[in-house]
C-alpha cells in the first residue's frame, strides 16, 4: 500500500421515484459484488444519498486505473452495473464508468503534513 492512496469522489443522480428501491438494493449489496470491489483494490468505499436522488460516492485505492480496468472486465460487476443502470438519470453506459468525477480541493491530513503537523 502506498503512503498516499488516491481518493476518488463521484456523483450520480438516482431517479427520485426509485430511491427507496435503490437503497434496498444496497442493504446489503450481494456478497460477490462486495468481493469484486475489494479485489479491484477499492477500500473505504461509501455512498451518500441526498435530496432528490443526489448520490455522492467515495473510495480510496492505490491504482484507480487498475481498479477501473478490473471492474470493467468483471462479469460480476458488469451484471451488477446492468441492474443498477435504470436507477440513474442521464447516464450513457455503465454507472461505474459514467459517473461524474469530483475534484478534491481540500484534505486535512495532507495539509497538516505539508505544514509539518500531524493529527493526534
Amino acid at each position: 500500500m502506498t503512503a498516499h492512496p488516491t481518493r476518488v469522489c463521484f456523483e450520480l443522480r438516482v431517479r427520485p421515484e426509485l430511491v427507496d428501491d435503490y437503497v434496498a438494493r444496497h442493504t446489503p449489496v450481494r456478497a460477490e459484488m462486495l468481493a469484486e470491489i475489494a479485489a479491484a483494490g477499492r477500500r473505504n468505499y461509501s455512498l451518500f444519498l441526498g435530496e432528490e436522488g443526489h448520490l455522492i460516492g467515495y473510495y480510496e485505492t492505490d491504482d484507480d486505473a487498475a481498479a477501473q480496468a478490473y471492474l470493467a472486465a468483471s462479469p460480476i460487476a458488469a451484471a451488477w452495473e446492468a441492474e443498477m443502470a435504470p436507477y440513474f438519470v442521464g447516464l450513457a453506459g455503465r454507472p461505474d464508468q459514467a459517473a461524474t468525477p469530483l475534484t478534491e480541493v481540500f484534505h486535512l491530513a495532507d495539509q497538516l503534513a505539508d505544514a509539518g503537523r500531524t493529527l493526534s
